[in-house]
């Protein structure tokens, strides 16, 4: 990596960012670039880090915040490290990963001469013993504990509900109030929350890198306004441009029950969904605005609440969405890369291949392969993929409303209804890696091409590596359906890329012709 000048001209100081491939570490990493520091990033995946544009300008390192030997390395010459890690949905035993893994890394912290931690961690209710807090605030709040105790001062951000474009809580508000004109809703909707905007939370983060070394405490950060999460769904229908919503609460349904509710309407997976519910029931407020005697708020900050929801919408509207909840691989998700011939000799991996030869340009049919998914679907039998989708997400799975976090663009990392890009070729090859819920590891491999004769050519690979005995009854029990549907998936995505060759062609031709015109007319 280049070293990134400080406004002085001099390199600025090295920080670290973990979590860089989820919501909030992927959008800091560009402000902490901007801001003149050189930024490091650690991940258990670096290639998924490849096609971000910032990418470059950083230096990417492979590790873990459970792993005290690739922390060792990457802390070396840090003078601030970002923890932006969790392992909530990881199973019953979250905290005590969570637990471990920030003890690992403030030892380390402390052993390469880290000059300070920055966390964000949850806002907690005033008063409420721990015992009763939800496990998903519960960890946060230790984690921040463990770091005020260690001996490199630390700075630990608490917020509430972050409102910006592709946030979990966002994503959660959006679709409840834009799917159910008509609500039955839990009592917690009335508990007050102070909410935050995303670009609020990037500027205390980066605030926080300069604070004095003598500063070692927790702060409370929020937004201007202090509302329950009723009136947010109500605003947001103001802002949307939503006729009103009629809510009705109802005290029997507990936060199990609202994760259900909460999955069947929105893309928030139930594991996902059911620590954000439990995070509401209590009242979480702000209690102090010292923040600002160290990162000043500028003019029109923190930004309103009605604000951040016109900025969110905006983004999404625009398909500007830097990064999205689904940005990270969700925890106890499939992750191996698809293996190679060798590794595999004498192994199981049922392959099921397609080619077709398509009426079209290499670069049409590309894009009808980079656009696949989200509202354009599978191009093959939606109700079996339907039926698909609501089947994983019965069984706890991410089923297909994850969408895409841009309506053309793909880029490795990023999450594709019930799959993930694993990797991406432009122009030449797409490859997903499936986290529906399976009894083995899957992936979807589509390519564009041409044959020996110079034809634009369509190859599909649908792979499948059965875990036991039960991976291989659900090969051999949806093999007979494959036919219909990655043979029609692989014939619809020849016709679509031919339906976009003719289209271009037509405007060509129309757009010359109404080119001829004005310079007939001026003859």
């Amino acid at each position: 990596m280049s070293g990134h000048a400080a406004p002085g001209g001099a390199p600025g100081p090295r920080v670290l960012v973990t979590g860089a491939t989820g919501y909030i570490g992927g959008r800091l990493v560009p402000e902490l670039l901007a801001a003149g520091y050189r930024v490091r990033c650690l991940a258990r995946t670096p290639e998924k880090l490849r096609d971000h544009p910032w990418t470059p300008r950083t230096e990417v390192v492979r590790g873990d915040v459970t792993d005290a030997s690739s922390l060792a390395g990457a802390l070396r010459g840090v003078d601030v490290a970002y923890y932006l890690v969790h392992a909530l949905g990881t199973g019953n035993g979250f905290e005590d990963t969570d637990r471990k893994a920030a003890e690992t890394f403030a030892d380390q912290a402390r052993a390469a001469g880290v000059r300070r931690v920055v966390y964000l961690g949850g806002l907690t209710p005033s008063g409420v013993p721990p015992r009763e807090l939800s496990a998903h605030l519960r960890s946060r709040a230790e984690v921040g504990e463990i770091f005020l105790r260690a001996e490199v001062p630390a700075t630990v951000l608490r917020a509430a509900v972050v409102i910006g474009s592709g946030s979990a809580s966002f994503e959660m508000l959006r679709h409840l109030t834009e799917r159910l004109p008509v609500m039955v809703t839990p009592s917690w909707v009335g508990t007050r929350i102070q909410p935050i905007a995303v670009r609020d939370v990037l500027r205390y983060l980066v605030g926080s890198a300069r604070m004095p070394p003598e500063v070692n405490r927790a702060f409370d950060i929020g937004g201007p306004d202090v509302i329950t999460y009723e009136e947010m769904m109500r605003r947001y229908a103001v802002v949307a441009a939503l006729p009103r919503r009629l809510i009705v609460r109802v005290p029997m349904l507990s936060p199990g029950l609202s994760s259900l509710w909460i999955g069947l309407v929105t893309p928030v997976p139930r594991g996902l969904a059911r620590p954000l519910a439990e995070s509401l029931r209590h009242e979480v407020v702000c209690h102090e605005h010292d923040i600002a005697r160290y990162v000043p708020d500028p003019p029109g900050a923190p930004v309103p609440f009605d604000e951040a929801l016109a900025l969110a919408l905006q983004r999404v509207k625009e398909a500007q969405v830097a990064t999205r909840w689904s940005s990270a691989a969700l925890p106890g998700a499939p992750s191996d890369p698809l293996p190679t011939d060798p590794d595999w000799a004498g192994g199981s991996l049922y392959t099921d291949r397609r080619q077709i030869t398509v009426d079209a340009s290499p670069e049409a049919l590309w894009r009808i392969i980079e656009g696949i998914g989200g509202e354009n679907g599978w191009y093959s039998f939606p109700l079996a993929w339907a039926v698909r989708g609501w089947l994983d997400r019965a069984l706890g799975g991410v089923g297909l409303r994850r969408g895409r976090r841009d309506a053309a663009r793909l880029r490795v990392g990023d999450s594709l209804d019930f799959w993930r890009v694993e990797e991406i070729e432009p122009g030449r090859l797409l490859r997903l890696r499936a986290e529906m819920r399976l009894p083995g590891l899957a992936w979807l491999e589509m390519r564009a091409g041409q044959d020996a004769e110079g034809r634009t050519c369509y190859r599909q690979r649908a792979l499948f590596h059965p875990h036991g005995l039960l991976g291989h009854a659900y090969w051999w029990s949806v093999s007979p359906f494959h036919a219909v549907v990655f043979g029609g998936m692989a014939r619809n995505i020849a016709r679509a890329a031919a339906r976009e060759a003719a289209r271009e062609e037509g405007g060509s031709a129309r757009s010359g012709a109404s080119g001829r015109s004005p310079a007939g007319a001026a003859r």
